[in-house]
């Protein structure tokens, strides 16, 4: 099976992880939610997958928790065989643990890029306690472009950053 293009685009998603993690981190602001802060400031429009979290997790808890579901994806994803339900097991489990509704969003922004994240694992329940009065999925997709929105769609794929497969045919 031919992944390479979903290789690269989980990791592309990782540096938009890990630069709106590094811009959370620049606000000065720990104990503030992260969903406030994506709401509230033009930095964060580009990373809609910000307002899939849970509404009262803060910048502090969110950095320990990206860090959590996200460090062994640069090794998961150099592996030979792709382990998918690993790749998103750990985000769901470490980033979105009670947090079904986010989950599911966030799950649908991915698969906007790569088809089968999130398939195959098993249902979250929301926490009672994190219970929403609105409907995170619609505030996913932000009102600007993301920046991964400039990247090749599936169709356009020259083979970057990997060389094109050869067939010996």
């Amino acid at each position: 099976m031919d992944d390479r293009f979903d290789r690269g685009e989980l990791l592309l998603h990782l540096g938009d992880m890990l630069e709106a993690l590094s811009c959370l981190a620049r606000t000065g602001a720990p104990d503030t939610p992260v969903v406030h802060l994506a709401k509230e400031q033009d930095l964060f429009r580009d990373f809609g997958f910000l307002r899939a979290i849970a509404p009262k997790m803060t910048v502090a808890e969110f950095s320990a928790r990206v860090a959590s579901a996200f460090f062994l994806w640069p090794k998961k994803l150099l592996d030979t065989e792709l382990n998918r339900k690993a790749l998103a097991s750990t985000v769901q489990h470490d980033l979105f643990d009670g947090n079904a509704d986010g989950w599911n969003a966030y799950v649908a922004h991915m698969q906007k890029k790569v088809k089968w994240f999130g398939s195959g694992l098993h249902e979250m329940r929301n926490n009672v306690a994190d219970k929403r009065g609105h409907n995170i999925a619609d505030e996913v997709t932000p009102a600007g472009v993301a920046p991964s929105a400039t990247r090749n769609s599936p169709g356009e794929r020259e083979g970057w950053p990997w060389p094109e497969t050869k067939t010996t045919s």
